[in-house]
């Protein structure tokens, strides 16, 4: 919990953002949030667990690991938006392997929108399709988390994200 909130307040979605980094690998990082269109976005951990029990009636459960994932099911393609380019790329190219590997960052804030902290971590993007309805071209997607997170800071205004100090914040 962050210094000086009020224990049981209840935090707003909009205080966790997430960023996918849409320039997919170049030299400069370009963070677009998510969300435009979107009324929920959740990031499944879909862990790798085991319980087993013993002959004295007890259960033990083991968590191997996770392979976390979300998908975006409202994605309007904008024109201009530089996520909406390489998501279009990737279709039209019909592009695979390190092609789709890009990073993201899950920034938790405040209830007065000062970030509290962020995490960055390796992840492919896997549009499901592109089309939909009158409403505009949508172009649905995953995101799978592929590990290397890395905790820092991640300034919204700017989209930067400064990796944490060793032994520090």
């Amino acid at each position: 919990m962050a210094a000086g909130s009020k224990t049981g307040n209840k935090l707003e979605r909009k205080y966790l953002a997430h960023f996918i980094d849409a320039s997919f690998g170049a030299e400069s990082t370009a963070y677009v949030r998510l969300g435009k269109d979107l009324e929920s976005y959740t990031i499944e951990m879909n862990p790798d667990s085991e319980s087993t029990k013993n002959i004295l009636g007890e259960t033990s459960t083991i968590v191997k690991g996770y392979e976390p994932q979300g998908s975006v099911e409202t994605y309007y393609a904008r024109e201009g938006d530089a996520l909406y380019t390489q998501l279009d790329k990737i279709i039209n190219e019909r592009l695979t392997g390190s092609e789709l590997e890009t990073t993201v960052v899950d920034v938790t804030m405040d209830s007065s929108g000062t970030v509290v902290e962020a995490w960055r971590e390796e992840a492919i993007i896997i549009p499901t399709s592109k089309g939909g309805d009158t409403g505009g071209v949508q172009i649905p997607f995953e995101v799978h988390y592929n590990g290397n997170r890395t905790k820092g800071m991640f300034d919204i205004e700017t989209k930067k994200f400064t990796e944490a100090q060793a032994g520090g914040e």
